[in-house]
């Protein structure tokens, strides 16, 4: 039997691991945030259109990938852009909270990290050698918002950037959810832009001064309009739905998030849009993926389809810098 002193003090060391615990997993209150009218301002005036190719910094998780940055490069090349370069740290799921603390392990880093294209964030900022920084969040994005303090380590990350290159763009890619989620996939992408990419990270950025303005990749939102222009007319040849934009797992089953070659492509469409405020119709459909071999290529209906959306697209958004 334990004396009562003893089983008083174990009682309080459990109350206290119990306290420590709820603490740690409790949810960071909410930092302040601009007004839609504010961020509205901040937006408002254009970007001054680059004139060569940019060095580009890409910070994320395998939505980026290794394809994503190879192609928007080989575009930007076609449009004339020369000398553009990027580098990478990327994880499995990583959030920006995770890239950031270095006491927090990077899922997936051998893996995502192994070719020439890595490099350590904060070096690579500090370096001030960076146009541009593009950074995106882990989905379910409600959680990284609510756990990983999205917008707070948005704000970081430009802070570091722009100390070091006051001149450097920055870019919030926004991603999107599996095809099968139970609310739906284009209402999640629909939603989610104004209330959580927008609404939060971005506000709750922005309203750090040290952050800067930040700009928008929308690839989600071209996901979406391209979608529904694909699935309006029945599909094109070689791809009939939303479905062929995702790759194919190992024992042939579809794989609801992640981007093959078709999705990259897309994605890069909206990159190079975005990044260099170009018309990307008329580039290049056939490319090749980061380690040299040749991608697989969207038909030229496909192609001049998604050129088409991610130009209407980008240029209806004040977000992503392109004049209207």
């Amino acid at each position: 039997m334990f004396a009562r002193p003893v089983l008083i003090s174990l009682a309080l060391v459990v109350v206290a691991a119990v306290g420590a615990v709820i603490w740690v997993l409790r949810p960071m209150p909410a930092p302040a945030a601009l007004s839609a009218d504010e961020m509205a301002a901040r937006h408002a005036a254009p970007l001054a259109a680059p004139v060569q190719g940019m060095a580009v910094f890409h910070l994320g998780h395998s939505l980026v990938g290794s394809e994503i940055p190879a192609f928007t490069q080989q575009l930007a090349e076609a449009a004339g852009f020369t000398g553009a370069s990027y580098a990478s740290q990327l994880g499995w799921g990583t959030s920006l909270r995770d890239h950031w603390d270095p006491k927090q392990p990077i899922n997936g880093f051998a893996e995502m990290n192994a070719s020439a294209a890595h490099r350590d964030p904060r070096a690579a900022l500090e370096s001030g050698a960076y146009d541009a920084l593009i950074l995106t969040e882990m989905v379910d994005l409600r959680d990284a918002i609510r756990w990983h303090a999205s917008g707070p380590h948005v704000a970081k990350w430009a802070a570091l950037a722009r100390q070091h290159r006051p001149d450097i763009r920055v870019f919030l890619y926004e991603t999107w959810h599996a095809t099968d989620i139970a609310e739906g996939w284009l209402d999640r992408l629909d939603a989610d832009l104004p209330a959580l990419w927008q609404g939060t990270i971005m506000a709750q950025a922005m309203a750090v001064p040290e952050a800067g303005d930040i700009h928008l990749i929308p690839a989600g939102q071209v996901m979406a309009a391209f979608t529904r222009a694909l699935e309006a007319q029945g599909g094109l040849p070689g791809l009939a739905d939303r479905h062929g934009l995702f790759a194919r797992a190992p024992d042939g089953t579809r794989d609801t998030i992640h981007p093959n070659d078709l999705g990259a492509y897309l994605v890069a469409l909206t990159h190079v849009a975005a990044l260099y405020q170009i018309d990307p119709r008329g580039l290049p459909f056939r490319l090749s993926r980061a380690d040299g071999s040749a991608a697989d290529a969207p038909s030229a209906e496909v192609a001049a389809l998604m050129q088409q959306v991610v130009w209407d697209l980008t240029r209806s958004l004040p977000q992503t810098g392109i004049a209207p």
